[in-house]
């Protein structure tokens, strides 16, 4: 029962965080692809912005891989 419970929380972790990753990078890459249209040089900046939200996906796994190692013994 408590493995089970383990597994949902690391689940909830990594997939509430993938959800908020994909809805920010969308937000950020439609307001992105307008700006390149208007000023080419702003690209990197740009593909900058699109990438700090990944951080997120990792971090929840992180907290998923912890509830798993940590609280799983």
């Amino acid at each position: 029962m408590e493995d089970g419970l383990l597994a949902i929380g690391a689940g909830i972790a990594v997939g509430l965080a993938a959800l908020a990753t994909g809805y920010a990078q969308a937000k950020i890459g439609s307001a992105g692809v307008g700006a390149i249209t208007e000023k080419p040089e702003l690209s990197g900046r740009i593909i900058l912005l699109i990438a700090i939200p990944e951080t997120l996906v990792i971090l929840g796994f992180a907290v998923a891989a912890m509830i798993l190692v940590l609280l799983g013994e």
